[in-house]
């Protein structure tokens, strides 16, 4: 287990989550960068980093932050949603990796609604219905009806699905 952040460097954490809601990219990567060398793979620092790549658009980075974060903390499903994430924006990535790389945390964090939904999203893309289907009635299954549709009906991943969703 990864011993919790100790200050300054959670001062400078704090920092950069603030820049960041404040959404200054340039003082949140600048806070960032003073905490101490030895905690800069801490899962909390790679957390934020990949929100600050996440912010910018720069998923090639993101890509690279979030795959050592699924290394250093590989019980966090956030590092494998974001690998996901970044997976499907940067070039030569894709819809089809998104899904590849994703599918293993299905098993692994089976209360974790998010992934059922982005793979009911990622399947949808591909033109997957059934697969779509039965994935978007897990992540309700575990978060509720309400919450999932909700963010369905917003989502244009899941677009030829609206119909459905709606009757449920």
């Amino acid at each position: 287990m990864m011993k919790p952040l100790e200050p300054p460097d959670t001062h400078c954490l704090s920092s950069a989550i603030g820049w960041l809601e404040l959404g200054n990219v340039a003082e949140a990567r600048n806070e960032l960068s003073q905490i101490q060398p030895a905690e800069q793979h801490h899962p909390d620092v790679l957390e934020v980093r990949w929100l600050i790549c996440a912010e910018a658009k720069g998923w090639e980075e993101g890509l690279t932050v979030a795959r050592a974060l699924v290394e250093s903390a590989p019980k966090r499903s956030s590092g494998w949603l974001h690998r996901a994430y970044a997976l499907r924006r940067v070039p030569n990535g894709g819809v089809k990796q998104a899904w590849e790389a994703l599918l293993p945390a299905a098993e692994k964090f089976p209360e974790e609604p998010i992934i059922p939904y982005n793979l009911a999203c990622y399947a949808c893309q591909l033109q997957q219905l059934d697969e779509a289907r039965a994935w978007l009635e897990r992540a309700l299954a575990v978060a509720g009806i309400e919450r999932i549709k909700t963010m369905a009906l917003a989502d244009p991943d899941l677009e030829p699905l609206w119909e459905e969703i709606r009757a449920k």
